[in-house]
């Protein structure tokens, strides 16, 4: 998430491309990221630019990094509910006082 590099991954037996913007855990301690998903596949339509999903982190296989545009989508109006105890956010003016904040 620092360096800002996509990620490549299966993610429930689909193929996705996905920017991580905050990373944390469930109240349960279920490790979950929201991501910004731009292409792939999915169980259900991805709009056009892309989406915003939830992943719990167990679900998450064959992970790659790579180099390309970061993508974050247009910024949300709703307030996300992924992530319980956020750990780390990319919004350097994070609401969700993150654990840590990157230094970009």
């Amino acid at each position: 998430m620092e360096d800002r590099k996509q990620i490549l991954c299966s993610y429930n037996g689909y193929r996705r491309e996905i920017c991580p913007i905050i990373l944390g855990h469930k109240k349960d301690g279920q490790e979950v990221a929201l991501v910004y998903q731009f292409c792939g596949e999915s169980s259900d339509a991805l709009p056009p630019r892309g989406g915003w999903k939830c992943f719990w982190l167990s679900k998450t296989k064959d992970v790659r990094l790579r180099d390309g545009p970061w993508r974050a989508g247009s910024s949300h109006e709703q307030t996300q509910r992924c992530v319980d105890i956020v750990d780390l956010d990319v919004n350097p003016f994070s609401p969700y006082k993150p654990r840590r904040r990157l230094t970009r």
